[in-house]
């Protein structure tokens, strides 16, 4: 923006301020300048320009006040008279209805044109976007100085109040955690608030907090394109507040918080990968144990100390994707200064961190971890943990003991949200001591002839004999469920019989079909 000051101070003009409007002269600003002679020129004046006349329209019968009040509806900077032979004095009743409107009025000497202001605004107007240039070049350079040398998300806040040091300025990521701040300390319910606005679609531009009110948002792509912000430059001032200066510095930096949210992403991505590969390794046992070793020293744990192993996951009622739950339980390790390894797959989270404290402790710190990460995810989870690992060559049970526990608390509507493998039925931590390829040819041996039958003949039988074992072997409410005669329920239970030969009225064929069902579902959870 142009200043009415600047032009006062150019001698060359001769301007004299007759009405300094509603505001202090510095304040006093303009986008560029507009001539006319209409007793009405509101249709043609735009927001903020400074409106140039000699007052013809006062010979053919205008009205000083209509005149006024039609360039301060327009939104109009102000006002400039140029004196004429005809009119030596800009007039009175003119200043007057100015003063009355708060409408800054200058006068201009009758020897100096409307093009003399014209060229002293193009002048000036020139001058300030060089110096924008030259600045936006400089902070350019000075964001690629603090990103390069790792100043992170605080290095660029730090440059951008460096050339606007009033800006009060938070970086807020869509989960509502706040990874650096300048000038502005956001209360936990405007974090909330506006991580709530993030996960929009599409996000707004402005939130209200309770401190200063509105404030806008600069949005912080790390989504690729998938919808929503990944976060967002919060400045504590309104759009509307911002000159243009300020605007474009905010835009400069919230591009650069993009690369540098983009670059951690990648960062987390790649350890992410180097943590799955480590989870195959224990799981597989195929690999040597000093492998496995190097791996967990590589992300700062004593191989050789005592570990635990937790594997949380939303809840089967859950409809939302588990996106990001690996970065936020990274987060809450990290502000408990405890160095873990954390590996992501489609079915849970898996942690393996270092623990020299009891198993109850662990319970307790379980909850502490999914309380904290599920008000941040808006997920209900749950924790599964195994037995507590006496060294990284002893990790193996305790993993598979861990994801049973977190794949049967998913299943469950109600009951707690953690529990160690000690804490499910015996015959789920049976099964869970044999490996998955056991698991699958015990299955495949008790189910393969009725699979083969289902898949030659399009039947059912598999999922029949699973709804009967669910509703206990009561026989109408799992006709009823399957949708079909409790005769046409016992034929197909019959032709199972004959395909498998175990009967579903002996209790030690219904175990065995019960089991070779649960083992299925087991191994292939694995």
């Amino acid at each position: 923006m142009l200043t009415i000051r600047s032009l006062l101070f150019d001698r060359s003009l001769g301007l004299r301020l007759l009405v300094g409007g509603a505001g202090e002269v510095d304040d006093l600003s303009f986008r560029w300048v507009h001539n006319t002679e209409l007793p009405d020129p509101s249709p043609y004046v735009r927001p903020h320009e400074l409106v140039m006349t000699n007052g013809l329209w006062l010979e053919s019968g205008g009205s000083v006040d209509v005149f006024v009040g039609a360039v301060k509806d327009a939104g109009a900077a102000g006002i400039v008279f140029g004196l004429r032979r005809e009119i030596p004095n800009t007039p009175a009743e003119l200043i007057e209805a100015c003063r009355t409107e708060g409408m800054p009025l200058l006068e201009l000497a009758v020897s100096v044109p409307f093009t003399a202001v014209s060229q002293a605004a193009a002048d000036r107007y020139a001058e300030q976007r060089q110096q924008d240039l030259i600045g936006t070049v400089e902070r350019g350079n000075a964001l690629v100085s603090a990103v390069s040398r790792g100043g992170g998300m605080a290095g660029v806040l730090e440059v951008l109040r460096r050339d606007h040091p009033l800006l009060r300025l938070a970086v807020v990521d869509r989960f509502g955690r706040c990874p650096a701040a300048a000038g502005a300390e956001l209360a936990p319910e405007e974090l909330r608030s506006v991580a709530a606005s993030l996960r929009r679609h599409p996000p707004p531009l402005e939130v209200e907090l309770r401190d200063p009110g509105t404030a806008s948002l600069f949005l912080i792509d790390t989504l690729g394109g998938r919808g929503g912000a990944g976060g967002a430059l919060v400045c504590l001032r309104a759009s509307r507040d911002l000159d243009d200066s300020e605007r474009e510095a905010l835009e400069q930096a919230a591009r650069f918080l993009s690369l540098e949210a983009a670059r951690t992403q990648l960062a987390q991505t790649i350890e992410l990968r180097f943590a799955s590969e480590l989870l195959d390794m224990i799981t597989s046992g195929a690999r040597e144990v000093h492998e496995i070793t190097n791996r967990i020293m590589a992300f700062g744990i004593d191989a050789q100390s005592r570990m635990a192993v937790c594997a949380l996951a939303p809840t089967s009622s859950e409809t939302e994707p588990s996106t990001g739950l690996a970065e936020l339980i990274g987060g809450f390790f990290t502000a408990e200064a405890l160095p873990v390894v954390v590996a992501e797959s489609g079915q849970d989270v898996v942690t393996i961190f270092p623990w020299l404290r009891s198993g109850e402790a662990l319970k307790s710190f379980a909850e502490r971890l999914i309380d904290s990460v599920g008000a941040q995810s808006n997920h209900r989870l749950v924790a599964g943990i195994g037995d507590i690992a006496a060294n990284a060559g002893e990790l193996r049970t305790p993993l598979v003991e861990a994801r049973e526990a977190c794949r049967v608390l998913r299943m469950r509507a109600k009951g707690p949200r953690v529990a160690d493998f000690g804490d499910l039925n015996m015959y789920q931590r049976l099964l869970g001591q044999h490996s998955a390829e056991v698991l699958r040819g015990f299955a495949a041996d008790v189910l393969g002839p009725i699979r083969t039958y289902d898949r030659d003949r399009g039947s059912g039988l598999e999922a029949t004999v699973q709804t009967f074992l669910e509703r206990d072997g009561h026989w109408a409410g799992a006709a009823a469920a399957l949708n079909v005669h409790v005769n046409t329920l016992r034929n197909r239970l019959a032709r199972v019989t004959e395909l498998t030969g175990r009967d579903v009225s002996r209790t030690e064929d219904r175990v065995d079909l019960f089991l070779a069902l649960k083992a299925d579902s087991l191994s292939r959870g694995r």
